[in-house]
């Protein structure tokens, strides 16, 4: 009897680092993505979306239609029946005057599924219809790239699914295949799906990629996370590369930086004399120095030190000038200002100038969002240049409930309502007669401040509703969450 309870709890706890595993990877494929077009002073159009609670166990898919007039500043809901069920994780593009929208999932308690499906919105007459395209098209997915190409074609690269291969145990696919969608000519609302193979440097299989349009009409790829599957683990390596990609062409090129080019004829032009052999000693420190590594410490809320390594390589001699090879060294002294490795990131491009924005990453379980801005010019292609920097302060963690105890936890404390409250007043009732009176929000008071006039109250409510033995780390967390909900309602 012992054994075989032994033996069910193994199994059921791999099967749940399993589910944990998976949930991590699919939760990197949610992004929505919005089409903005010219008319009417410029439209924001977004389709569908998701909601889900704070443990991530209930989803909620959308599919309503709304377009934000950027003249008005205002919000319309368009409502047009025929549209895409309710999903997220789907791609949308504006071609001509119509919106095409591909694939995304939809996902809940009890079963998943992804889509391959492509609709397209008619801007004028604000109608839906299902395109039939011919041809072997992509497997349903969701989380990939979707871009016009200059000759009018849509292309879809790579993306996310996963399909069960057993009770309660899912496998995931990072898709890395792409394909273009070409409107048949004379063929009006006629399509057909072309698979394509690429040339050149491409980027690694990944999901969570942005994605943006070139001044020269090629694809801008940014970023991603590409996941290490080990037994009961799964380690993301998140990236900040860049990619192009020519449809022209049909290739993929690495995007490379020259590095900031006035900096160096300035010191050129200011060179101090060296000794005699001085300039062979630099020349080969340079081309056998060890990459850069910086490093940035971010602190939670609970304490918890998370530290940031980002390896930066070291400046290549390779095809340069003698004199470029000399100011070698004098650059290493200064890191190169760049993005941290991250997913999910939001990318616009204005006046041939590319501007990233925010983005995730993960330390462990922790999610960590971020809210940094850089910009870099695409024409010059130097470096880039940090408009907004990391702020450790203001940083969000996003973390979801990772056992039964977790569970228990937040549940104890953020599930008492005014109902439950009332049920357990003969039980479990303040000295008050039954009513419990949480700490009051001052006047004008922030959340900021709040929260450590009043922690350790949470703490204890939090660990008073919990079993004996929870982790201290999940009642910090629900006492945080409690705290931050009742803020939120008397304000």
């Amino acid at each position: 009897m012992g054994k075989k309870g032994k033996k069910e709890k193994k199994g059921r706890g791999a099967e749940k680092t399993a589910a944990k595993m998976e949930k991590k990877v699919s939760k990197r494929s949610r992004k929505e993505e919005a089409v903005v077009v010219p008319q009417g002073g410029g439209q924001v159009w977004i389709f569908g979306g998701e909601f889900a609670s704070p443990d991530g166990e209930q989803f909620y898919h959308y599919k309503d239609l709304w377009v934000l007039h950027l003249a008005t500043r205002t919000w319309e809901q368009v409502r047009s029946p025929g549209g895409p069920s309710g999903r997220s994780g789907h791609r949308m593009v504006a071609w001509k005057r119509q919106l095409i929208l591909f694939g995304g999932f939809h996902e809940s308690t009890r079963d998943y599924i992804y889509y391959n499906d492509v609709y397209a919105f008619n801007l004028d007459t604000f109608t839906w219809s299902k395109l039939s395209p011919s041809g072997t098209g992509p497997t349903p997915r969701s989380g990939c790239q979707m871009t016009v190409t200059p000759q009018g074609s849509i292309v879809i690269y790579g993306g996310y699914s996963k399909q069960r291969v057993k009770k309660d145990v899912d496998r995931g696919t990072q898709h890395a295949d792409m394909f273009l969608l070409k409107s048949e000519e004379g063929g009006e609302g006629r399509w057909t799906w072309t698979r394509i193979n690429p040339s050149g440097a491409k980027p690694s299989p990944r999901s969570g990629f942005s994605v943006a349009v070139a001044p020269n009409h090629q694809t801008l790829l940014f970023g991603g996370v590409c996941d290490e599957e080990e037994e009961e683990s799964l380690q993301g390596d998140f990236l900040n590369d860049l990619y192009f990609y020519d449809a022209a062409k049909n290739r993929w090129f690495a995007g490379q930086l020259k590095g900031p080019k006035l900096e160096k004829r300035k010191r050129r032009r200011g060179k101090k004399v060296e000794p005699e052999g001085a300039d062979k000693q630099e020349s080969g420190g340079a081309s056998t120095q060890a990459p850069l590594e910086v490093v940035r410490e971010v602190v939670a809320e609970d304490g918890t030190v998370v530290t940031i390594k980002q390896v930066l390589s070291a400046p290549s001699p390779a095809g340069r000038p003698q004199s470029d090879e000399e100011d070698g060294p004098d650059e290493a002294e200064s890191p190169t200002i760049e993005p941290s490795p991250r997913s999910n990131a939001m990318l616009a491009v204005k006046h041939g100038r590319l501007y990233l924005y925010g983005g995730m990453f993960e330390a462990g379980d922790r999610q960590v969002t971020l809210s940094d801005l850089y910009c870099l010019d695409l024409h010059k292609m130097e470096e880039w240049t940090a408009l907004v920097e990391m702020d450790p302060e203001t940083q969000e963690w996003l973390e979801e409930t990772d056992s039964e105890e977790d569970s228990d936890a937040v549940e104890g404390a953020e599930g008492r309502g005014e109902d439950e409250e009332d049920e357990d007043s003969g039980e479990d009732s303040s000295e008050e007669g039954g009513e419990q009176h949480h700490p009051l929000v001052r006047p004008g008071e922030q959340f900021a401040d709040y929260l450590p006039r009043t922690e350790q109250y949470w703490v204890q409510l939090a660990r008073d509703a919990t079993r004996p033995g929870a982790q201290e780390k999940s009642v910090l967390r629900a006492a945080h969450a409690t705290a931050r909900a009742f803020f939120d309602d008397s304000a």
